[in-house]
């Protein structure tokens, strides 16, 4: 039984059919991407799986249950955690308020330790507890919203854009911290845009084209694929 099964998602945005009859799973242990040109359902699918958007047909379950309609706070407390596109920190808080946000569904005795192991995962976040969010800089706010994710200690956590923006040097340590914590066992689900990064960085890829799965493999085996770049550049 994979730990993320979704079956004939069908997601819409008003009368724009977002997503269509995808269907994916990721296994215990798996970075899965999915890659695919702007506009593809990538994130859409993240939503859905987050339960921040509603589907109108499909399922989706998550250690063998159906969670297509349960709300999303419900979603964080079974182990579904996501980092969003463009971090969203409170810009306002600051890192320690940020991080503690991220616990909010986990007893309040737990939250010192997993403060205190995020500081030990993201140094840069430890020498700055107190700085507000809005003041770093644009790597720095990923790893929070990273480290914010983690707070909720995920079963599966959804990432998605994480090299959105930010300088090479930075994409390459954000994708070591992904490495690293898939070795330490962390299920990943990742929407990148740069799709030789994401693939690899994973284990297997799914290519979405206009809302619908077109084909998927394993990463290693596609990275080269011509059909990859079809999809990525749009057709």
């Amino acid at each position: 039984m994979a730990l993320l099964e979704i079956e004939n998602l069908s997601v819409n945005y008003g009368a724009i059919q977002a997503v269509r009859g995808l269907s994916l799973t990721v296994e215990e242990g798996e970075v899965v991407t999915l890659i695919g040109a702007n506009g593809a359902g990538k994130t859409t699918t993240l939503r859905a799986v987050s339960r921040l958007q509603k589907p109108v047909a499909g399922t989706i379950r998550f250690a063998g249950r159906d969670i297509t309609r349960i709300p999303a706070d419900e979603a964080v407390k079974i182990g579904i955690a996501q980092s969003p596109e463009g971090r969203q920190v409170l810009a306002r808080q600051s890192i320690q308020d940020n991080l503690e946000l991220g616990a909010y569904t986990r007893p309040a005795a737990d939250m010192k330790a997993d403060v205190k192991r995020m500081y030990e995962r993201f140094p840069r976040l430890g020498e700055r507890a107190s700085q507000l969010a809005g003041t770093l800089s644009g790597g720095e706010q990923q790893m929070l919203a990273i480290a914010r994710a983690l707070m909720s200690r995920p079963k599966l956590l959804l990432l998605d854009e994480p090299s959105l923006g930010l300088a090479p040097i930075i994409v390459r340590e954000i994708f070591s911290i992904i490495r690293e914590l898939n070795a330490q066992g962390t299920t990943i689900l990742l929407v990148e845009q740069n799709a030789k990064l994401a693939m690899n960085a994973s284990h297997r890829t799914y290519v979405l084209e206009a809302g619908q799965m077109t084909f998927h493999g394993n990463s290693a085996e596609l990275v080269n694929d011509e059909r990859v770049l079809h999809a990525y550049l749009g057709g």
